[in-house]
């Protein structure tokens, strides 16, 4: 009986293995791999400002004293603009010493304590463009004087993405059709596609350009572009 087992187990795998040896053997039918990229653009209606106030003095608790002042009425004034309460979001505070450097006769420095530094970041969602610039005149005038920036974004830019993925397939099927035409044959049917998309970059600008002297804050929201990268595989006829 067992003699019968093992005979019927090698007369399977006599079978099975010319199969397996045949799909291994089998080549893979010919393809063409493209990218193809796509851009498309939108006006932004957003604007994203960073508003830094940095206060100094002799004690940390000067510093936060003079710091939490001047915040307040950067705070208080957005408000006062129109700035919705969940548009207003603080990024971060630090306290940090201040120390001056004297070189020694050996060689050596000495670290003198001379002050305290207290630096309160607000981020600031601004849904009326119109508004940008005034905003900006009136954070500097009430206190902000370090860092701070602006960024433009949208929304919802999901039909400017749309957009950028349909220009960036079009443009990987007529690379495609000239690499496959060039070649003597034709594209056929998409074996595997994936995107890769990129949404525009913040440009900031410094609360240090800003002319507080000024009526309004020149600013200008030029438009956002959205970019998309697509890598198609076809099927080589």
């Amino acid at each position: 009986m067992t003699k019968h087992l093992v005979t019927l187990a090698a007369a399977a795998a006599a079978i099975a293995l010319p199969a397996m040896a045949s799909a291994a053997e089998t080549p893979r039918p010919p393809r063409i791999v493209v990218s193809g990229e796509g851009e498309a653009t939108m006006a932004p209606d957003v604007a994203m400002l960073s508003l830094s106030v940095m206060r100094e003095a002799k004690t940390a608790r000067e510093a936060l004293d003079a710091n939490n002042d001047a915040m307040a009425a950067v705070i208080s004034a957005m408000k006062s603009a129109g700035i919705a309460e969940n548009d207003l979001q603080t990024d971060g505070i630090q306290i940090s010493p201040r120390y001056d450097y004297n070189n020694k006769p050996d060689g050596s420095q000495e670290a003198r304590l001379v002050a305290y530094q207290v630096t309160n970041t607000l981020s600031v969602r601004v849904r009326n463009l119109d508004k940008a610039g005034d905003i900006l005149d009136k954070a500097v005038s009430l206190g902000v004087n370090q860092g701070g920036g602006i960024a433009f974004t949208n929304q919802n830019p999901e039909s400017a993405m749309t957009e950028a993925r349909k220009k960036a397939v079009a443009n990987a099927i007529a690379k495609a059709k000239t690499l496959a035409e060039a070649a003597g044959g034709n594209i056929g049917k998409v074996l595997e596609i994936s995107d890769q998309a990129t949404r525009p970059v913040p440009m900031p600008m410094s609360a240090r350009s800003f002319d507080a002297s000024a009526a309004k804050v020149p600013v200008q929201p030029g438009e956002n572009a959205y970019h998309v990268q697509v890598n198609v595989t076809f099927e080589l006829k």
